[in-house]
């Protein structure tokens, strides 16, 4: 795994984004590019009762078709966080470790950023926080077009590309006797699910991650 990888934004970010951060001791996150559409920028799944459901935040492009990652805005028109939570904690109350993190979590989503940046990089920070990740995160200052580097993720991780599901090892999800395994929901799921372990678990998973590029 490089020591220091570019990684784009992402809300509540997919288990193998996690795998990428914790295995690596700098992470820079892309701000300087042009926001692209539907990517992990914005959203998240999770597994409820009803099956995989899709969280997306409302993106405020602030300039137009040419708004800047980091200029990306938040809307509040409707409470799509109260949504968000709501649907959250009953995808994940009966969780063995959802108590220990629901009610910083429930905090952090019902607060009001301006900038969608800001509201996943607090996101970001609570959940390496929670799973005792410590790699350093720091946003980019500059944009660099795409390359074949092993460090650049950015564009090879985004909900189109399904990553091969024996990647994951199987752990227990609340609705494991509705559906097979899920494997690359957001980080969530493995935080509630396995708590202390998570870590643990991002560690078997990074080897394979590597594989993206």
């Amino acid at each position: 795994m490089p020591k220091n990888i570019l990684l784009a934004t992402a809300y509540m970010p997919p288990v193998a984004y996690m795998a990428l951060v914790a295995q690596a001791q700098n992470v820079s996150i892309e701000v300087c590019e042009t926001y692209p559409k539907q990517t992990y920028r914005n959203r998240c799944t999770l597994l409820t009762a009803g099956g995989l459901l899709d969280l997306t935040v409302p993106a405020v492009r602030t300039n137009g078709n040419h708004t800047m990652t980091a200029d990306i805005g938040v809307s509040y028109a409707e409470a799509w966080n109260v949504r968000h939570w709501r649907a959250i904690e009953s995808a994940y109350s009966a969780a063995p470790y959802f108590l220990y993190y629901r009610d910083k979590l429930q905090q952090l989503l019902y607060a009001r950023y301006e900038r969608l940046i800001d509201l996943n990089s607090a996101l970001l920070d609570y959940i390496m926080h929670s799973m005792k990740i410590e790699s350093a995160i720091t946003r980019s200052t500059d944009f660099v077009p795409p390359t074949a580097d092993a460090d650049d993720y950015r564009y090879s991780l985004t909900p189109k590309s399904t990553l091969p599901a024996e990647w994951f090892d199987n752990y227990c999800q609340v609705f494991y006797t509705k559906f097979p395994f899920q494997h690359n929901l957001s980080s969530l799921d493995l935080l509630f699910n396995l708590g202390p372990e998570s870590a643990s678990y991002l560690k078997r998973t990074s080897t394979r991650i590597e594989q993206l590029q």
